[in-house]
């Protein structure tokens, strides 16, 4: 009898690990999706955000260029027409950043870094674990109840 009641037990616990396994499993996949679907967003707004930008630095940049062009023409000083140089570099990065590949090249570059540059990505006193954040969260709160003293 207790033999039977034992092996009912373990066949109930054998599917309980595995239920849990499973929705962990599951937690954890929804939890990688969130995630990337996050960072999509962050993207998409970072993205957005440069093509807002490249609108009025646009029309800074040829308002700018015009003025200076004419200016340099009027006055015959075409020392005038040198802060377009470096106002044209500034001009194509953002329509890069915004329309073009610079975001692909970018990402080639951090792949790149990832697998023959890992080590400058360690962070100091390595990943945090369990231990130092519970060995940190101790030291506030030691701290705390001294300065309430």
């Amino acid at each position: 009898m207790g033999f039977m009641l034992s092996k009912s037990m373990d066949q109930n616990f054998k599917k309980q690990q595995e239920f849990m396994l499973h929705n962990a499993r599951l937690q954890m996949e929804r939890q990688i999706l969130m995630q990337n679907q996050m960072r999509e967003r962050q993207m998409a707004m970072q993205i957005a955000w440069s093509r807002e930008f490249l609108k009025y630095y646009g029309t800074f940049f040829s308002l700018a260029a015009l003025g200076l062009t004419i200016g340099a023409i009027k006055k015959k000083k075409p020392v005038l027409f040198a802060p377009v140089v470096p106002l044209s570099f500034v001009l194509a990065y953002q329509m890069d950043m915004a329309y073009g590949t610079l975001i692909y090249r970018m990402r080639g570059e951090a792949e790149s870094i990832m697998v023959s540059e890992h080590e400058r990505l360690d962070l100091p006193h390595g990943v945090p674990n369990f231990e130092s954040i519970e060995k940190a969260r101790r030291a506030k709160t030691a701290l705390g109840s001294l300065f309430e003293k």
